[in-house]
């Protein structure tokens, strides 16, 4: 139970980034949808569970090392490709949407210009790649547990202290920008960016597991503890919807209001958190074209950090609601292979299942 744990709490630390735990992505996925955003929130929860338990097991059997192997065998060797080509773009944008997340941390709670929080961040994401894959993971696992205490002291407040009618609240989140037409399509683009960006991360640390029901285990954990984090972060947020409009960063607005001491913690979390994202992120792309843990991949992860870097000054809020809403279109493409690849199985194993059963008689 102590490794599907310790997988789980990898998983939520590399979804879990700058947008997620900030309150901006759900801001604009979720509770900008009012009251129905809750059930958007529900619809991801299962599918992060489901999803994350696919991903973690193929990684685990296929004893993967990069997303490579787990597309070409859930899409075939043709569409396949161009999913490989897909998520392997979109794994340097997210990371580039991290760097940028940590300059709004900065400027927002300490009053430092975004640039400086932006090099901060990718000096350590340089020296953390340079460890070996189960080091990573292990740092990754580490601050999910912290950010959920705060996240429930946060939505406790938020909740006791509104004084505004929920007809009002509702009225005032609908106001906010939306990064999708309607609640079910925030809720299902939602879950598709986030696989499409993290299926690669999540493929390496299923990889590391031999045994796939340990794996399997930790991606349905991990896909639970995401959901239950989305459903309380869009809750706090819609109980403060009017106070909240314009903020970079939502929830690190909120701990703030409740104490300078809890909001320092969140910013140290959410710093944490977008620090997990972006290690995830460009390790796996850079493993997807050097073999890790080599001196290459040493150099090439400066390299490509640095670029990250430079991209990250279009901006926070831009980049997530650009780059995420595009990602979610793409990534849907992952989520229906992973279903279709989960029924075909189910079908074989029956098939199976039927024949010993007749050769048994």
């Amino acid at each position: 139970m102590k490794k599907s744990l310790q997988i789980a709490g990898a998983y939520i630390g590399l979804i879990v980034g700058a947008g997620f735990a900030s309150g901006q992505e759900v801001l604009q996925f979720f509770t900008s949808f009012g009251w129905y955003g809750i059930l958007g929130a529900i619809i991801a929860t299962f599918l992060f569970a489901f999803l994350g338990m696919q991903i973690m097991q193929l990684g685990s059997h296929l004893q993967t090392t990069s997303h490579k192997e787990v597309v070409y065998k859930i899409c075939g060797k043709y569409i396949g490709t161009g999913v490989d080509i897909l998520v392997t773009f979109f794994l340097f944008g997210v990371a580039v949407v991290m760097i940028a997340g940590s300059g709004s941390i900065f400027e927002q709670q300490f009053g430092i210009a975004p640039v400086i929080g932006n090099l901060i961040l990718t000096f350590l994401v340089i020296g953390t790649l340079c460890l070996n894959v189960k080091n990573v993971i292990s740092i990754i696992s580490i601050i999910s547990p912290f950010l959920l205490i705060l996240i429930f002291i946060i939505t406790g407040y938020s909740i006791l202290t509104s004084s505004t009618s929920l007809n009002e609240l509702d009225m005032i989140a609908s106001t906010q920008p939306s990064a999708a037409p309607n609640w079910l399509v925030g809720g299902l683009l939602y879950v598709s960016y986030n696989i499409a960006a993290g299926i690669s991360m999540l493929a390496v640390i299923g990889g590391t597991e031999k045994n796939e029901k340990i794996a399997s285990r930790g991606g349905l954990l991990g896909g639970i503890g995401l959901g239950l984090l989305l459903l309380l972060i869009n809750l706090g947020l819609f109980m403060n919807a009017d106070h909240i409009i314009g903020a970079d960063m939502p929830t690190l607005m909120l701990a703030t209001e409740i104490s300078p001491i809890v909001g320092i913690l969140m910013s140290i979390a959410l710093l944490g958190m977008v620090f997990n994202t972006a290690v995830g992120m460009l390790y796996a792309f850079t493993a997807r074209f050097v073999k890790p843990e080599t001196p290459r991949f040493k150099f090439s992860v400066v390299g490509i950090s640095l670029l990250a870097f430079g991209a990250s000054f279009v901006g926070f809020t831009t980049l997530v609601g650009t780059v995420y809403p595009i990602t979610g279109y793409l990534g849907s493409v992952l989520i229906i292979a992973i279903i279709v690849s989960w029924i075909t199985a189910r079908r074989n194993n029956k098939l199976k299942k039927d024949l010993s059963e007749k050769k048994a008689f």
